[in-house]
């Protein structure tokens, strides 16, 4: 029987740290903004993934060993936010999240085997299954336990 794994997206498989450096050189952006970048128009429209990612998730689909689903979280004063990490999604994995994006502010009401997520915050730290702590903490400013996506492959599979 397949493990089911959720996926955070921003910190995990999109690089949010590289749209907030361009959004804090960016001198039209109001200070106000710079301080809740995922508030700034577009800003998740086209980032740039995080290395690693589309190739370790690609190989994590084709192992046959996992249901993968998108666990993600969007800002609700920013709707378009959601639209543009559908398209994304599809972007980098054409079908393989095709109805299988959630999109919540409590992490800890999903079911599943592992979270792979760069935060504790809304839920993830008390996700009932294993939560694989992805990537660079920038709350703390150290390396979370899974640094990259080798890391993850290691403990999948």
């Amino acid at each position: 029987m397949k493990k089911t794994v959720f996926i955070d997206m921003d910190g995990v498989i999109v690089d949010f740290g590289y749209q907030v450096k361009k959004i804090n050189a960016d001198e039209t952006i109001a200070p106000e903004l710079k301080k809740n970048p995922d508030l700034v128009k577009d800003v998740f429209k086209d980032p740039p993934p995080i290395q690693g990612a589309i190739d370790a998730i690609k190989k994590l689909y084709q192992s046959n060993k996992y249901n993968l689903f998108i666990a993600t979280t969007a800002p609700w004063e920013n709707p378009e936010s959601l639209t543009h990490k559908r398209i994304w999604l599809e972007k980098y994995f054409e079908d393989i999240f095709k109805k299988k994006l959630f999109t919540t502010h409590r992490k800890d009401l999903l079911i599943g085997d592992f979270l792979i997520d760069d935060r504790h915050a809304n839920g993830a730290i008390d996700f009932k299954g294993e939560l694989l702590h992805f990537g660079w903490n920038y709350e703390k400013e150290v390396w979370n336990e899974y640094k990259n996506w080798d890391m993850i492959l290691k403990r999948l599979l």
